[in-house]
């Protein structure tokens, strides 16, 4: 994908547009804060609806293991190197790991609740899932903070673009449209322009022909039980 102009106050040309990871922390926020909503609102025994919202927390989870699992990889090393801020970067590994050690606390309840939709299970899941949202908010806000200003002035373009690259590459092609109306649906339009922006033409076309509508309806399906809740 080619480099499309950033938006206006952010970094000139040749510094990474770092932006964009506020842009994705937004999903994970808005998610993070649906998810235990979603599960209370299942009713008790109603094991066909608590299997549609395990599979959606199936790949909220996934992909911010992914996310993390990137940042890990291809962010702290180079922070690490060339900021001299070894301090900065074990202080967010060691929020990884609480985020690890609160999604296992997820995954010790999530498969009973998807079983049974068991009301107690369920109840248990949603309050692992509020203390996962606490923890990971604070990680976020730090990264945002802290990190974000970092790798502007120590990471190059190319570099910084390796981490959308390989994310792209994780994600299953039957989610890719539901993972760029997640992006989408906060977003400003100037920050909606710049992400589609990036994508070849025919992502952009399939996207308004198809996608927007594919994520409209699924975020009407799955949020129904919430009110006020709908997708764009």
């Amino acid at each position: 994908m080619s480099l499309s102009s950033a938006p206006s106050g952010l970094p000139a040309d040749g510094r990474p547009y770092t932006h964009e990871m506020v842009v994705v922390h937004r999903v994970f926020r808005r998610e993070s804060a649906l998810l235990p909503r979603l599960v209370r609102a299942v009713p008790d025994g109603a094991s066909a609806r608590a299997a549609e919202v395990s599979a959606y927390l199936t790949d909220y989870v996934t992909g911010l293991h992914h996310h993390h699992t990137l940042e890990d990889e291809l962010i702290w090393p180079l922070v690490r190197a060339r900021a001299a801020n070894e301090e900065l970067v074990v202080r967010m590994a060691e929020q990884h790991e609480r985020i690890d050690a609160t999604l296992a606390a997820v995954a010790q309840w999530a498969p009973q609740w998807q079983r049974s939709a068991d009301s107690v299970a369920g109840q248990e899941l949603a309050l692992a899932l509020e203390e996962h949202r606490l923890v990971l908010l604070d990680h976020l806000d730090d990264e945002e903070r802290l990190v974000l200003p970092l790798v502007e002035e120590h990471l190059t373009v190319d570099e910084w673009d390796e981490v959308g690259r390989r994310g792209l590459e994780t994600l299953p092609k039957n989610k890719v449209m539901l993972a760029i109306g997640a992006i989408l649906e906060d977003a400003t339009e100037e920050e909606r322009a710049y992400f589609l922006g990036r994508a070849p033409l025919l992502g952009r076309l399939v996207w308004r022909l198809v996608g927007r509508r594919q994520y409209a309806s699924f975020c009407r399906g799955m949020r129904a039980p919430l009110t006020g809740e709908a997708g764009r």
